[in-house]
């Protein structure tokens, strides 16, 4: 069955940096634009990044644009969220996501199929 694993998170001070991870098994990696989303208690689950399956292309949200780095490493089906400069607001439950195959890396969580359990990110003040 098809499993997505996130990890990387914990606490860190405002300004610092985490790097999330997520290994994917059970579907062909290289096949699948990944994509990170967050969810903050009492907001909506949002858009954070995006690749695609070739990794030739990135989207961000404007939040997180210029301090955050989405990467890929198809040899290792695991996808990366380089997370730099990072802010109280940064402060979320984590989810990585697989969009449909081949096709384009997408903002709309309702585009991704698989989702991870998430990992949490709490930045300190």
């Amino acid at each position: 069955q098809v499993q997505l694993v996130e990890s990387g998170g914990g606490l860190v001070q405002a300004g610092g940096s985490l790097r999330l991870s997520c290994a994917a098994s059970g579907l062909i990696f290289s096949s699948r634009p990944m994509g990170w989303f967050r969810q903050a208690p009492g907001k909506e689950r949002e858009f954070v990044a995006a690749i695609s399956w070739s990794a030739g292309t990135t989207t961000y949200a404007d939040s997180v644009k210029g301090r955050f780095t989405i990467s890929r490493d198809n040899a290792k089906n695991t996808a990366y969220l380089q997370m730099n400069g990072l802010k109280p607001e940064d402060t979320a439950v984590y989810y990585c996501a697989t969009d449909r195959p081949w096709g384009p890396a997408g903002r709309d969580y309702h585009e991704y199929d698989y989702w991870g359990q998430g990992t949490q990110v709490t930045v300190s003040s």
